[in-house]
């Protein structure tokens, strides 16, 4: 009802009258009602009706002055309101100064009428008691002027959304709740005691009236002051309720949360303060959301928690890293979108895999995934969720048959950490085993299963992930001086695509004839020559002999080559002296 009356005064264009005439009344029967408690009327005699309307003649006029500058206030303060637009900043900040501005005024109306009224009414009686008729005056009219300013203040807080929109976070020092709880006692506590004072000190008051006085200001006292009481604490509690509402929501992650500002007061203040937080936490969620999705969320994680310095550390970890084959001659058939939407899909499966395993997407490097798994979060197993990654990845982007990629995984020691300077960071992993996992990516483009990994990563995986892989071959990798011994995944069709017939190797261990099993990490390399056309055979794919056949990813088979030739092999297991064999290929050992 409340909200509805205030809402009418605000759109009604004699609405500030209605509330500055409302005001004045208040303050005229404050009067009216210590006049009679007094016993006043009765020392008027015959004279009464003439000595009021003697009385009567300032504030009558002062009251007509009132509506019209209130009815020109609504005009001055609310007229952007009627043009149906935002006020302008001087505009917002005028209607904030509305409360204090229309209360002084009432207070300058008062004074002369004070003045004047309590000096005719004085000399209207046989007793000429000008102090008590000026105090009994002075009440109603601060008692008007209170309440006049506290029904301001609520009329115009419907429009405070408005001002702080255009103002910002802003605060009236009228409108502070110091204001408002002071005002309130003064209209509820101070002035009916102070009406008792005056009652009490006039010394032509009678016993009755003094009784009567007293029954009737702590009767009215105890109304207003409940009503005013309880009026107050709602306003406050009000606004302290939703805005712990508020908080509660963005405790448990709901942030897009506003709280409606409802005043120019430290209530005002602190609901924008509610508001900014919220935005403040969207956007930082935001932030962190996309710099977790360039870097990864644990390395996002890791920067948020140690901020700016350049921090890392020494650790074993897998890397894999994926590799597009034939990128540049895609890039300049396709048009780039179409080449994009392709290396996005399979970005797309790296990610979910990598993920998947616990892994790290550490950068994309063009057509290229550099995966680590052990870095930032420390893994028990390094190795195992790295080789299933990889062979999800492979199958996925077999099955998708939009691209052909090379594998290359690696294990070891590797300083992972940031590196850049104070105003640019990277997390990145810098050792040997990211080299190797690049240069194994490479080899593994001419690999029919298109992963190679090396020993060490075999060697370091669970027994049921290692009996996944076979020994393939050891290929001397570009950069590096001793041969290393790449595995691939077993075919589930029963090709293994080894590169020589006549030889099997587990990913358990490889054994020589009366020789103690050696670990996964053993370099076996092939040292006679083969002749052209044994490379021939081997590189095309099925077993045909035209080296120029197309290479499928999945189904390219190398034969093995045929003859009498005799091979070397040269068996070095790590930490022990090298054990070599020579038999003749094909020959059983």
């Amino acid at each position: 009802m409340i909200a509805k009356l205030v809402v009418w005064a605000l759109r009604a264009r004699w609405g500030l009258a209605a509330v500055v005439i409302t005001c004045n009344l208040s303050g005229l029967a404050v009067i009216v009602t210590e006049l009679w408690l007094s016993g006043f009327f009765h020392r008027l005699g015959p004279d009464t009706v003439r000595a009021m309307a003697l009385v009567a003649v300032y504030p009558a006029v002062g009251f007509l002055a009132g509506i019209a500058l209130a009815i020109r206030d609504r005009t001055v303060y609310f007229g952007w309101l009627d043009d149906g637009r935002k006020p302008t900043p001087e505009e917002a900040r005028r209607l904030l100064r509305l409360p204090i501005a229309i209360t002084t005024r009432a207070l300058a109306l008062w004074l002369p009428g004070v003045i004047i009224s309590a000096a005719a009414l004085s000399r209207v009686t046989p007793q000429h008691d000008l102090a008590v008729m000026m105090a009994m005056f002075v009440l109603g009219g601060f008692e008007s002027a209170a309440l006049t300013f506290l029904i301001v203040d609520r009329l115009i807080r419907p429009t405070i959304p408005i001002v702080t929109a255009v103002l910002g976070a802003t605060m009236h020092w009228s409108s502070t709740v110091f204001v408002r709880v002071v005002l309130t006692w003064v209209v509820s506590g101070a002035m009916p005691l102070l009406m008792l004072i005056v009652v009490l000190a006039d010394p032509v008051s009678g016993a009755s009236d003094r009784i009567r006085t007293g029954i009737y200001v702590a009767a009215v006292g105890i109304g207003v002051g409940a009503l005013a009481t309880a009026t107050l604490a709602r306003a406050v509690a009000a606004p302290l309720r939703m805005l712990r509402r508020a908080l509660d929501r963005i405790t448990h992650g709901e942030l897009d949360v506003r709280v409606p500002i409802g005043s120019a007061s430290e209530i005002g203040r602190l609901e924008h303060s509610v508001n900014d937080l919220a935005t403040n936490l969207r956007e930082r969620m935001r932030m962190r959301e996309v710099f977790g999705r360039h870097v990864g969320t644990e390395v996002a994680e890791r920067a948020l928690a140690r901020g700016v310095d350049l921090t890392g550390d020494v650790r074993v970890v897998a890397a894999l890293f994926v590799d597009v084959t034939g990128s540049v001659e895609l890039s300049t058939g396709l048009p780039p979108q179409e080449f994009v939407a392709k290396l996005n899909r399979l970005l797309s499966t790296v990610v979910a895999a990598t993920e998947a395993n616990n892994g790290l997407v550490n950068k994309f490097e063009g057509d290229a995934a550099l995966c680590i798994f052990g870095a930032p979060i420390a893994l028990q197993d390094n190795a195992t969720p790295a080789l299933r990654a990889a062979r999800r990845i492979r199958d996925e982007v077999v099955a998708a048959g939009e691209l052909d990629i090379g594998i290359g995984v690696a294990l070891g020691l590797v300083f992972a950490g940031d590196v850049g300077s104070d105003t640019r960071l990277e997390y990145t992993v810098i050792g040997d085993a990211v080299n190797e996992a690049a240069r194994l990516t490479t080899e593994a483009k001419k690999v029919p299963r298109r992963i190679l990994v090396s020993g060490t990563v075999i060697e370091a995986a669970a027994d049921h992930e290692r009996a996944e892989w076979t020994l393939y071959e050891s290929i001397r990798l570009r950069g590096m001086k001793e041969p290393t011994a790449c595995w691939t995944d077993i075919d589930p069709t029963g090709s293994t695509g080894q590169p020589t017939a006549g030889t099997e190797h587990t990913a358990a261990t490889i054994a020589t004839d009366g020789a103690t099993p050696v670990s996964a990490v053993t370099e076996i390399r092939c040292t006679a020559p083969e002749t052209k056309e044994s490379n021939a055979v081997a590189a095309a794919p099925g077993g045909s002999t035209d080296p120029t056949a197309d290479r499928s990813p999945i189904s390219e088979n190398r034969t093995p080559a045929t003859g009498d030739e005799s091979d070397t092999l040269h068996v070095r297991a790590a930490g022990s002296d090298a054990v070599t064999t020579s038999r003749t290929r094909g020959e059983k050992p």
